[in-house]
């Protein structure tokens, strides 16, 4: 299964960006072999709809889930909509969440 994390970095070892619609990175998981790769969030520097953007594009990726810290109203629609679900109020590296989601240890954020 695929799925997007926000991120400070583009590696495993880098830590969940709090932020969805601005982080600086999304690492996009594999989580049968934990293969991955970085993407540049070019949504970081818009002045409105950052949010959904973020949304839009990591859906096009066929993710099936998002980690991150928060998420605004918007995307959560946009994500919603898409059938991705989401897992806010994460923290720690990318590793350690995707090891947490893979052992059952994350509930969907409404």
């Amino acid at each position: 299964m695929k799925i997007a994390v926000s991120s400070t970095g583009k590696s495993l070892d880098s830590q969940i960006d709090p932020r969805f619609g601005r982080c600086a990175y999304f690492v996009v998981v594999e989580t049968d072999d934990m293969g991955f790769e970085a993407f540049d969030n070019e949504s970081i520097a818009l002045g409105g709809g950052a949010g959904i953007q973020a949304a839009q594009f990591v859906a096009s990726k066929g993710v099936k889930a998002v980690i991150t810290g928060n998420v605004g109203p918007n995307a959560v629609q946009t994500l919603s909509a898409s059938h991705v679900e989401i897992f806010a109020g994460q923290s720690g590296t990318i590793k350690e969440a995707v090891e947490r989601f893979k052992g059952g240890d994350f509930k969907p954020t409404n």
